[in-house]
């Protein structure tokens, strides 16, 4: 697979491959989101160090190459994800896109911020409703769920009740004769 270029997508089937349960390497297909915790606070934090070693010397080439071991750990932990099927990288590419466009009303559609404090304070208050529509969202679910669950309870109970009620007089009809 030893190409001059690589594309997002190369970067991807890299760490599928990586992952495979089968021919993968060893160490990557046992870690879990969990296990790379640690390891990921690091990246981030040595992307913190190259951060600075540009600002000081004007040096992008450690910064480069510490975001690409967070890349890595990004791709690595969508990837178990999607091994276990909760998402894939599309599905984390598109939530991303769509709240990089949601909380961009200035640029995407007609809003009317022009100075840095007005777009922030315009994120903090679509960041305040998308985590009110979520609570929403969830509360309803959970109420759906109980519903759901209070249904077939009273389901299964009504159906035992019917089943015993036909045994006994079933077991009736037989003491009868």
């Amino acid at each position: 697979m030893g190409k001059e270029h690589y594309t997002f997508e190369d970067f991807c089937e890299i760490i599928k491959i990586l992952r495979d349960p089968v021919n993968g390497c060893p160490w990557d297909r046992v870690q879990t989101h969990d296990s790379l915790k640690k390891d990921f606070q690091s990246e981030v934090d040595e992307v913190f160090a190259g951060i600075d070693i540009y600002e000081k010397t004007g040096d992008a080439e450690n910064l480069c190459e510490e975001l690409g071991d967070v890349l890595m750990h990004v791709v690595l932990q969508a990837r178990i994800a999607e091994q276990e099927g909760l998402f894939t990288m599309d599905d984390v590419i598109q939530g991303i896109s769509r709240k990089m466009i949601r909380r961009h009303p200035h640029i995407f559609a007609d809003g009317k911020e022009k100075t840095v404090d007005e777009v922030l304070m315009t994120w903090e208050e679509i960041k305040a409703q998308e985590k009110a529509d979520k609570e929403k969202a969830d509360k309803e679910k959970a109420d759906k769920e109980k519903a759901d669950k209070e249904k077939a309870d009273k389901e299964k109970a009504d159906k035992e009740k019917a089943d015993k009620e036909k045994a006994d007089k079933e077991k009736a009809d037989r003491e009868k004769e």
